[in-house]
């Protein structure tokens, strides 16, 4: 089985185009009279707007693909796949919390702010360290080493009974058999400190953005597309970086 599985893939890709699609369709539903720059994406997801049941599904259908998404996301370490299906759950929620025709609702605010978060903070909680680096088809952090008195680099006892030298490459140009490389490289793109951090970090920056839009500029509409989009679109580069880093052929035992 790959280190990423297919349907791992295919989830990541189809949670943008659902979100995208949902909006774009159900704007369309709403009318004229909406406002893609300045009203929410709640607005069309609420009780009695036109496109209710298009904004709803996209929304539910986003979170199913986080869900998977965060199943399949094998490399990752456990923290941030549990706060990307979080992000997943909350936004299935909404579903039973939509907004109101008017007016605020603490339910479906706590919903979207729980659902925010976990999606912002799972890029830098998923990220592996290169010293305990989970390898395809090796023994994880949590693996002890294999005793190398009793297997050469191959896996086979050696002939000579002389356990081979700890600080020399085996033949075949391997890792060690544990998969504990301290190199930055030895993780992929997607789960790297750097690109994570600033992947969390500009997420943060939108959701202030938002802020700012929602109660100041009146354009948080667009605020609202740029961050959803993006918290959508990131598991999507996780997951290519992790298919790309393995070759596409790596296997799980």
């Amino acid at each position: 089985m790959r280190s990423v599985p297919w349907w791992a893939l295919l989830s990541s890709a189809c949670a943008p185009v659902l979100l995208v699609g949902g909006w774009t369709v159900s704007a369309v539903l709403q009318g004229p009279g909406y406002d893609p720059g300045s009203a929410t994406i709640s607005i069309l997801a609420s009780d009695g707007a036109q496109g209710y049941w298009v904004m709803t599904s996209a929304l539910v259908g986003l979170g199913v693909c986080d869900v998977v998404t965060a199943c399949g996301l094998r490399p990752a370490a456990r923290a941030g796949r549990v706060a990307l299906g979080g992000g997943g759950l909350s936004a299935m929620l909404l579903a039973l919390f939509p907004a109101p025709a008017s007016g605020g609702s603490l339910d479906h605010g706590t919903v979207v702010a729980v659902g925010f978060a976990l999606l912002a903070l799972w890029p830098v909680l998923a990220v592996r360290r290169p010293g305990h680096t989970w390898r395809p088809g090796r023994p994880g952090p949590s693996d002890p080493p294999p005793d190398p008195g009793l297997l050469s680099a191959s896996g086979v006892p050696p002939a000579s009974g002389v356990p081979p030298a700890s600080g020399l490459p085996s033949a075949s140009g391997l890792p060690p058999a544990s998969g504990r490389v301290p190199a930055e490289g030895a993780v992929p793109w997607g789960l790297r400190h750097r690109p994570s951090i600033m992947a969390s970090g500009l997420m943060w920056l939108g959701g202030g953005w938002f802020l700012l839009a929602l109660f100041v500029n009146d354009t948080a509409g667009a605020a609202e597309r740029v961050v959803t989009f993006a918290q959508a679109f990131w598991p999507l580069v996780v997951v290519l970086s992790c298919v790309r880093w393995t070759g596409g052929d790596a296997r799980t035992g």
